[in-house]
């Protein structure tokens, strides 16, 4: 319950603190003195968007706080999943700067609007002249019946299984759209797969199959050219080694005689191991020699296809075609694994389709088991609100679609009188008719509900008389199962309140203020006789107000 609201310039609002009881509390006030404005404030700790011209003072914050009574409640868990800390006694709280900045607390803790809403909307409900509207969106008809056929666990189960569902068949789709572009190139990429595989390059050396072209492409001249180099080495009376020889000969003799001729003769040793390793690996060479076409043939066909894969595919080594191949291969092989990828996923959306169906299944048949029930109470709820001829009717049509819901459309249908056919509530009920209807379905849904709080904005326009009377009855009734306000206009709805304000404005050195106050006994009898006759009423609408008090 609602145990007290704080509200620190807001509008025409410079600062207000009321505390409320439980049971049904009926709030009072001429036009424009500033009822809306409550609603407004209230809203805000809801998590309703402000508007930046809340601020009565522009230099300072605007402040809306409310305090709460849920420890009678089952709401922990809402502030579990929130991550919020529980507490019984609850604390929401907005302030609004002066440049239109907003901030929102639940028990101190700095939350967003999503969460203020979340926890507010299980606190309290501001049901207000327009969301008598809410009867027909197919949502709220649903939540009815879920909610008096125990159907929420089944409706919660079908709504995760059709996110799934939904998950699996986007990914479906997907990979079906998917198929048809990698069926196009296919083809070509196995081509390409295949070229590669076969031209057996993938192992090569470019570097050592051009050295080896070289050689067998220039035998005759390698040839010729190396044996001539061996003779200058070789040659027994004229060659390098033999000189060298002689030229070492000569300087050991003399190489005693001086450091300076043993650094020659040890240099000329030098010269000469080097000049023996030459003429060995020369040698060697010259045995390796082969003059072989075939060979040097196959060696050009290698280059060749090399060098044409590389220019086919913009590749400049053997390193990027092993890695462009791979690549290639992994797509190859995706694209033929994809129809089992699509077989698997149309397997997992038949069987979610099946699940879908056998709860879809579940929530109609609780759905169907509790209208007749909700029919005939609501039916004789109207009846009590001077509607004694009006008949309900819910269609209730299983179909094939897949909605949020389940598989059900629904349509709240209603007829006034005798004699007419059966139409959608917005195009056969006037708007005091729909204003009791509203009444009469949330008189029903307190039984179910676990709100703390309801806060009816006005919801008697449209009545009047006796059915005003009637309709105090039943919210003073609602107030024993949930603290319940009426904001109301009619006197007979007034005087059934077991507590009374009244908001009005007063105007203090010229600056007009609205106010709120509790109203003791006497101060109702003057409230109501003056909603009975106006400011200057008569003895007789006094003895009314009394009487209608009594």
């Amino acid at each position: 319950m609602l145990k007290s609201l704080s509200i620190k310039n807001y509008l025409l609002i410079d600062e207000l603190s009321v505390s409320f009881n439980n049971g049904f509390t009926v709030i009072t006030g001429e036009t424009g003195a500033g009822k809306s404005i409550l609603v407004g404030g209230i809203s805000l700790i809801l998590g309703k968007r402000a508007d930046l011209s809340v601020n009565r003072d522009k230099s300072q914050k605007c402040i809306i706080e409310g305090v709460f009574d849920i420890g009678s409640y089952n709401l922990k868990s809402i502030f579990d999943k929130q991550e919020l800390d529980y507490d019984t006694e609850t604390i929401l709280r907005r302030e609004i700067s002066s440049s239109g900045k907003s901030r929102a607390f639940i028990n101190d803790s700095p939350v967003n609007l999503g969460q203020l809403s979340a926890i507010g909307s299980k606190i309290i409900d501001i049901h207000s002249q327009y969301q008598n509207l809410e009867i027909l969106e197919d949502d709220f008809q649903f939540n009815i019946l879920d909610i008096i056929s125990n159907n929420n666990n089944n409706v919660s189960e079908y709504e995760n299984l059709l996110n799934s569902y939904k998950t699996k068949k986007r990914d479906l789709d997907f990979i079906v759209d998917e198929r048809k572009n990698l069926i196009q190139s296919i083809d070509y990429n196995r081509f390409i797969l295949d070229e590669i595989d076969s031209s057996n390059v993938l192992n090569e050396n470019l570097e050592d199959l051009e050295n080896i072209q070289s050689s067998l492409s220039n035998f005759e001249e390698i040839s010729s050219e190396l044996n001539f180099s061996s003779q200058l080495i070789n040659n027994e009376e004229l060659g390098i080694l033999s000189n060298l020889l002689k030229l070492k000969n000569s300087i050991s003799k003399i190489s005693e005689n001086s450091e300076k001729y043993k650094s020659i003769l040890d240099r000329i040793i030098s010269l000469k191991i080097e000049t023996d390793d030459i003429a060995f690996e020369i040698d060697s060479i010259l045995n390796s020699l082969e003059q072989n076409p075939e060979k040097l043939n196959t060696v050009i066909a290698k280059i060749d296809s090399i060098n044409s894969l590389f220019r086919k595919h913009s590749i400049s080594t053997i390193e990027d075609l092993v890695e462009f191949r791979d690549k290639l291969a992994l797509k190859v092989e995706s694209t033929e694994n994809i129809d089992q990828k699509i077989s698997f996923l149309e397997k997992e959306c038949l069987l979610l389709k099946d699940r879908l169906k056998v709860v879809a299944q579940k929530i109609h048949k609780n759905r169907l088991l509790v209208i007749p029930d909700f029919i005939n109470r609501i039916e004789n709820v109207l009846s009590d609100l001077g509607m004694k001829n009006s008949k309900f009717k819910i269609d209730l049509i299983p179909c094939d679609n897949f909605y949020k819901k389940g598989m059900d459309e629904i349509q709240f249908l209603f007829k006034a009188n005798k004699g007419y056919d059966f139409k959608k509530i917005k195009e056969a009920a006037s708007g005091g008719e729909m204003s009791r209807i509203m009444l009469a379905i949330k008189s029903i849904m307190a039984n179910y509900n676990q709100l703390p709080s309801i806060i009816f904005d006005e919801i008697d326009t449209g009545v009047s008389g006796e059915i005003s009377k009637k309709m105090g009855i039943i919210m003073k009734n609602l107030g024993s199962k949930l603290q319940t306000f009426s904001i109301t206009h009619l006197p007979q709805i007034a005087a059934m309140g077991q507590s009374h304000f009244k908001i009005y404005k007063s105007d203090e050195e010229g600056i007009t203020k609205t106010m709120m106050s509790r109203l003791n006994e006497n101060d109702r009898i003057v409230e109501i006789a003056k909603m009975l006759e106006g400011n200057n009423a008569s003895e007789s609408a006094f003895i009314h107000a009394k009487r209608l008090l009594n």
